[in-house]
């Protein structure tokens, strides 16, 4: 903390000096605000260093974005920029304005015209910044564009440029018009996803010709939620691959087989590592008979080397069936087996799990298997960032993993301070015998501040969970909102909402990353009067009450629910409920404190 308290001396002369320079710029007309830029690159040229340009560029910004937004960058959020600046990670609470803080540091990058690449965690995120900071961006002269991900198989992947005098079919998106994936890189400054900035580098390196090449060298990067994806996602494979032959019929036949089997009996899971084995005895001379009668073993004992191939087939049948449950791990939709990403609860269309597991799970769900592939290409995101030449970060989140950040990073996390004190109050976890009684406890919590006129968020751990707790809010008759990886579609819309009077939504962990919820609802298309009345009414009730279901394995994840509330210097509350039967306290002893409690009577 102490080396944190002299990081934010250090940047305080440099915002007293971006402030000293408020009334100069303001002075400037529009036309001479936008040649500041071509005087900057000039200047930069001429031998001037980014740093020495920084207080000139920041006030430059902080006064187009006043005039075209009518949003006045805090002296927190210059700092937050000269952190970013310099390469580092800016820890920046939930509803800060994480969005209009990176406007600073692409813009003075910008100068160097290497190409500035803005990295969030979903295509909605990366299409909203380029529309909602394009003017920003407009007045200083500077382009900006966003690369989004392919919507159909036969569509090319759609980027856009942020052009005031184009004119969208569709009025939320105004002035974004269409450009090639080429062009979206050209732009002084990019906005895309992870998985598409990784791809396009994939694919640049299988072209057989320079000119098909989309991006330029990897200059300089910002990754919002920086957490998720260099850490929770480091170690995730983007692959490129193509279709090899293989045997189909085999995996439903396995499927079948292991169908049979019985926990504990025939096979073991080991829940600390997700691994499954046939016991020794009864399992494996069970599976034996099984494939003797199917006329597949080649020699008596299952595992004879000339047997190798079935094994492969058996470990991924007992893994899908064991391990792999629908609704929590994967869901199937369209008869596609969509994984689900267990940090954020979203769908991951398109990616697959590896060694066949994937069509044992297809093969267990009696779904079409899709062919397994070939890797082509493949690289890690913590490999894909460590390119660049300059890599920052933002997030609500990252003190607790500092450690991880600067070992494989070397990058520093400066915790940023809020604008306005934090008055949210964190109440004791509760703990329960089982799942039923948690969940009881849990909708009586529900029900007693939904009558109060209360708005809660309900953070769950999986879809089948927030299903759960959704039939059992229908049959108290309480109205409720569900956001789950099923609607991630709606997302914004139903977040937006979720800080009005007696709104009850229930999500899973990914809660609308990047949405801020404003107490009193979204106050877009409402009379001021109107909203402000509902506004203070939630104030009044001490805003919005975070529920908890289950406690996530990264405390960071449950660090980022409680932060949804109490954004701004707003009021609100968490409580996280645990029970015996969690996943994450069955794996730490569990089972042996539920038996005390069941031998002391409780």
């Amino acid at each position: 903390i102490d080396s944190n308290e002299k990081e934010l001396k250090r940047l305080q002369p440099l915002v007293g000096r971006i402030n000293s320079l408020e009334p100069e710029f303001e002075k400037l007309t529009d036309a001479e605000l936008r040649a500041k830029t071509d005087e900057f690159k000039a200047r930069l040229k001429g031998g001037e260093s980014l740093d020495e340009l920084l207080p000139e560029a920041y006030a430059a910004v902080r006064e187009a974005a006043k005039r075209t937004i009518g949003q006045r960058h805090f002296d927190v959020q210059l700092m937050g920029g000269v952190v970013l600046h310099q390469g580092k990670i800016a820890e920046m609470k939930t509803g800060e304005g994480k969005t209009l803080v990176a406007t600073l540091p692409l813009y003075l990058n910008a100068f160097t015209e290497k190409g500035c690449h803005l990295v969030t965690v979903n295509d909605y995120l990366a299409k909203r910044d380029c529309h909602w900071m394009g003017p920003i961006y407009h007045a200083l002269g500077v382009s900006v564009a966003s690369i989004h991900a392919r919507q159909t198989p036969d569509h090319p992947a759609p980027s856009y440029i942020y052009d005031p005098d184009y004119e969208s079919e569709d009025k939320k998106w105004n002035f974004l018009r269409p450009i090639t994936r080429r062009q979206a890189y050209e732009a002084d400054i990019t906005y895309g996803t992870n998985n598409e900035f990784g791809f396009d580098y994939l694919r640049d390196n299988m072209v057989l010709d320079l000119s098909q090449c989309v991006q330029q060298p990897l200059n300089y990067a910002i990754v919002d939620e920086v957490d998720n994806i260099l850490i929770d996602e480091a170690r995730t494979p983007l692959i490129i691959s193509g279709a090899a032959e293989e045997a189909t019929q085999r995996y439903y036949t396995f499927a079948y087989l292991v169908s049979g089997l019985k926990k504990d009996e025939d096979y073991s899971i080991d829940e600390r590592t997700r691994t499954v084995h046939l016991t020794d005895d009864v399992g494996i001379t069970k599976v034996e008979k099984m494939l003797k009668r199917e006329g597949l073993l080649k020699a008596p004992s299952l595992y004879d080397p000339s047997n190798y191939f079935l094994t492969q087939y058996l470990e991924s049948a007992l893994k899908a069936h064991a391990l792999f449950k629908r609704d929590r791990d994967y869901v199937v939709k369209n008869g596609q087996v969509i994984i689900v990403d267990e940090f954020t609860g979203r769908l991951m269309f398109g990616r697959r799990y590896s060694q066949g597991l994937h069509q044992a799970i297809e093969a267990k769900e009696r779904v079409k298997i899709q062919r397994e592939s070939v890797t082509l290409a493949t690289i890690t995101f913590q490999n894909y960032f460590r390119m660049y030449r300059k890599l920052a970060g933002m997030t609500g989140t990252a003190a607790t993993e500092a450690e991880e950040f600067y070992k494989i990073y070397k990058l520093e996390v400066v915790v940023i301070p809020t604008n306005k004190p934090l008055v949210r109050t964190e109440h004791p976890d509760q703990v329960y015998k089982d799942e039923k009684a948690k969940f009881g406890a849990v909708t009586r919590e529900i029900d007693q501040l939904h009558n109060q006129g209360r708005p809660i968020l309900i953070g769950t751990t999986s879809i089948e969970k927030s299903e759960y707790l959704s039939d059992l809010l229908r049959r108290k008759g309480i109205p409720h909102q569900v956001l789950n990886a099923k609607n991630h579609e709606k997302e914004a819309g139903i977040i937006a909402q979720a800080g009005s009077m007696e709104a009850v939504t229930v999500a899973t962990n990914m809660a609308g990353r990047g949405v801020d919820i404003i107490l009193g609802g979204n106050p877009e298309g409402r009379k001021s009067g109107e909203w402000l009345e509902e506004h203070n009414k939630v104030v009044e009730l001490a805003g919005l009450h975070i529920i908890g279901t289950e406690h996530h394995e990264a405390r960071r994840i449950d660090n980022q629910l409680r932060g949804r509330a109490g954004r701004q210097g707003d009021p609100g509350s968490s409580r996280f409920y645990a029970s015996l039967e969690d996943e994450i306290l069955r794996r730490f002893g569990g089972d042996r404190v539920k038996g005390l409690m069941q031998w002391a009577g409780m």
